[in-house]
């Protein structure tokens, strides 16, 4: 007879230091972030074929380094190669954009290092970084000796560690704003970015500080979000234990209230409650969520409190949300008097060329400052008459005038360059919002389309209005095709009108990449003609809505 015996999740505040799969044991045996001596001194030098496996798919993520698929692999050979054979060798290369802001200075050597060292590719993700690619490993000194120059890093942009801090792109200058949190995201980023103490987590860990609900807080392992304390004043509510992936989960509140001078503490309490308690036995059970999840928000607050604080929080109420989401896309006055200006490229996709042409117009128009937002889109601050400046963007093809399907559409990177993806997502996404832009022209709807290529929800899939998760579906004459699973009616609450949801899966709604524009239009024309009035939000027409009007 067998003795049960308790299992093991490798949690380290339980003396369970023995690593239990193949990414803990590289962790264990050398903190990744030490990797970079070796890509400066000898990978740089004897180029690609002399990187070693945990180097390669491990280590590099430290760095913001992952190597990207090799150009004509279909997606239904994502999940049977092996590694070695999914590779190319280039590699992706992600800065981080800390709070998204960037000087004329930083994007202007963004910009060149695109043209010099990645063939003009530059994306803006829906993390507020940038993203390069076909970056030879040889570039990479080079690359980092430039970008440091300018105050940017690459350090801690993949990995199990703490990714890129999201901030508000208004922060400091939006007028609704009562508290800048820019201040606790500089002292984190100072502070722990780099940290050996918290260079090897369980899992990523995503994190964010602002005042507006203008970040997906609710999707984070931690957020900080503004809210007024009737005593106490302005600081921020505690959210912890979300993330999307193939487990979505929406962050809880803490109940807990935190002065912006105690931010960068608590967060580091929170990183450090993760390292020690987080489960790093499944690396699909490694993200804080799942053990917020099983120990309950109670629990992981008091044990914050006593083992990492030693004090307890301040109860706190919950923020009060805009009457409306904010919208950055347009032009908007500032609190000083001057405007800042939004613009939207097609799904974050810039170049090196189009970035230098911005950081040009953007200083010929007296300003310094630019941000990057959650939702792939760009600011221009501090302009003071903003209409010459609009027209240099939209000649960028940066649209500030953009329609409702290019400011509310986003997309993962896709099969082009993603070791994971199964379909094509970038160009996807521009046919679509071209076709809608072309069907739909007098249709003014806010209904958010976010594209996938694999089920890891980069692109946020589970919380749009329309999510749409690239998988190979059976086509008409019975092969297999690009498509995509259906997601409805995903939400975050983002101001007092929108309630949280993960969006449901309509039995059997899934639908060939060809034929997206056409089930788009199909379900955006139903809900405008069957919706009770003008007020009836997309997510609330369908709870009610008949199955046949949501099929392709």
């Amino acid at each position: 007879m067998t003795r049960d015996r308790k299992r093991v999740d490798g949690q380290w505040a339980l003396g369970e230091r023995e690593p239990l799969n193949a990414n803990e044991q590289f962790k264990q045996a050398e903190d990744p972030l030490l990797v970079r001596e070796r890509i400066e001194k000898i990978y740089a030098r004897e180029g690609f074929a002399s990187i070693p496996p945990d180097d390669l798919r491990g280590r590099f993520r430290w760095w913001g380094l992952y190597t990207q698929r090799r150009p004509g692999i279909d997606g239904g050979r994502t999940a049977t190669l092996a590694p070695e054979e999914l590779d190319d060798e280039y590699f992706m290369l992600r800065v981080r954009v800390d709070g998204g802001g960037l000087n004329v200075a930083q994007l202007r050597e963004i910009a060149a290092l695109s043209t010099e060292f990645a063939r003009d590719t530059a994306d803006i993700t829906d993390r507020q970084n940038i993203q390069f690619h076909w970056i030879r490993v040889e570039d990479v000194p080079e690359i980092w000796r430039r970008l440091e120059a300018v105050g940017l890093s690459t350090t801690e942009a993949c990995g199990d560690c703490p990714r890129v801090i999201l901030g508000s792109p208004v922060a400091g200058v939006s007028a609704d704003e009562v508290l800048d949190g820019t201040p606790a995201i500089r002292e984190i980023t100072e502070r722990f970015i780099g940290d050996p103490s918290l260079s090897n987590l369980p899992r990523k860990f995503k994190s964010s500080v602002s005042w507006l609900p203008d970040v997906p807080f609710q999707i984070h392992d931690l957020s900080f979000l503004g809210a007024e304390h009737p005593e106490l004043g302005p600081g921020f509510d505690l959210w912890v234990g979300g993330g999307l992936s193939t487990n979505p989960r929406l962050a809880d509140r803490a109940g807990a209230w935190v002065p912006l001078s105690e931010v960068a503490e608590v967060w580091a309490g929170v990183a450090g409650l993760f390292r020690d308690y987080g489960y790093r036995r499944l690396r699909n059970r490694a993200r804080l969520k799942f053990l917020v999840a099983d120990w309950g928000v109670q629990r992981f607050r008091e044990v914050l409190e006593q083992e990492y604080l030693g004090r307890r929080l301040a109860d706190g109420p919950a923020p009060v949300l805009p009457a409306s989401p904010v919208d950055h896309i347009g032009v908007h006055k500032q609190r000083d008097g001057l405007h800042y200006v939004g613009a939207a490229p097609v799904v974050g996709r810039v170049s090196g060329t189009r970035l230098a042409a911005l950081a040009d117009a953007a200083e010929a128009h007296g300003s310094d400052r630019l941000r990057l937002t959650p939702y792939q889109k760009v600011l221009v601050l501090d302009v003071a008459d903003p209409e010459p400046l609009v027209r240099r963007l939209e000649s960028l093809d940066l649209r500030v005038d953009a329609s409702p399907w290019r400011r509310a559409t986003m997309a993962c990177t896709g099969l082009e360059y993603c070791k994971l993806a199964i379909v094509e997502t970038k160009a996807r996404a521009a046919e679509l919002v071209a076709e809608l832009e072309r069907r739909l022209g007098d249709q003014r709807a806010d209904i958010t389309i976010n594209l996938n290529g694999c089920p890891n929800a980069c692109a946020r899939t589970q919380v749009a209005d329309i999510g749409l998760k690239g998988q190979l579906i059976t086509g008409p004459d019975g092969s297999q095709a690009e498509g995509f699973q259906v997601h409805l009616g995903g939400a975050l609450s983002l101001s007092q009108e929108d309630e949280a949801a993960l969006g449901r899966k309509p039995r059997g709604v899934k639908v060939l990449a060809d034929d997206l524009p056409d089930f788009v239009e199909n379900l955006v024309r139903n809900y405008r003609a069957d919706r009770a009035d003008e007020s009836e939000t997309f997510t609330q027409w369908l709870t009610r809505a008949e199955d046949s009007q949501l099929t392709p």
